[in-house]
């Protein structure tokens, strides 16, 4: 527990998000507000207990900061074999999920409204995903800020206990400065494998959604990179 609270201290001091706030539509309201039993998960004081979670017992895909939850709905509409959890702190973007949701009946998604260091290192038990998500993270683009990048070895040491063996990371981003950072990390990391032979980056997974801001991205002539790694930690 020692080393658990030392880590989390550590990681606290590295803000890798930004909490926005702003005027909520009256869908992201009801989200936040009368549907959140549905879908929201509130924090216990101790492990969550994921099994009881879902209506099924499945495989379980973990996203961090999912944004407007347009990639993360689709996943979950079009994957009906596996459970979804996804992390967020921005509320717009929660409730609007949450709302979708509910009008598309799912019952494989589920949302916390928390910073995910602090979800993970408390709440969370070892071997619980069988697969990470990180898709466009804040960049953190100016280099005095690059310490505030979520992608570090710290929190990849936290995946690796979080993930089951043989579980998969996968990380995506249209900044290619940071995409050469990821990579190095990753293959810096004693218990993560890159899929692809060497440091070379993943063609995009079919189960990955290409949303809008992406499509924007192409035709601007954007480049986006795709990182999957497998746990190797025993």
């Amino acid at each position: 527990m020692i080393c658990a609270n030392i880590l989390i201290n550590k990681m606290r001091k590295i803000q890798s998000f930004v909490r926005r706030s702003g005027r909520l539509t009256l869908g992201q309201k009801m989200g936040l507000t009368e549907l959140w039993a549905n879908y929201g998960v509130d924090l216990p004081k101790g492990r969550i207990n994921l099994d009881a979670l879902f209506v099924k017992r499945q495989k379980i895909v973990l996203e961090v900061g999912f944004g407007n939850g347009d990639s993360l709905l689709e996943m979950a509409i079009k994957i009906p074999d596996r459970n979804f959890l996804g992390i967020e702190v921005y509320e717009a973007g929660i409730g609007r999920l949450i709302n979708e949701a509910y009008k598309h009946q799912l019952s494989n998604l589920k949302i916390i409204k928390a910073d995910a260091v602090e979800v993970l290192t408390n709440h969370i038990k070892d071997g619980s995903f069988n697969r990470f998500q990180l898709f466009f993270p804040d960049p953190w683009h100016k280099k005095k800020h690059h310490k505030r990048r979520i992608v570090q070895t710290d929190f990849l040491d936290l995946l690796s206990r979080k993930i089951i063996k043989g579980g998969k990371v996968h990380m995506a981003t249209d900044w290619a400065h940071y995409a050469t950072a990821m990579m190095n990390t990753l293959e810096n990391h004693p218990h993560f494998k890159n899929t692809q032979n060497g440091p070379i980056y993943s063609p995009r997974s079919e189960y990955r959604p290409i949303t809008k801001f992406e499509r924007r991205g192409h035709r601007l002539g954007h480049g986006v990179w795709d990182l999957i790694f497998i746990n190797e930690k025993t």
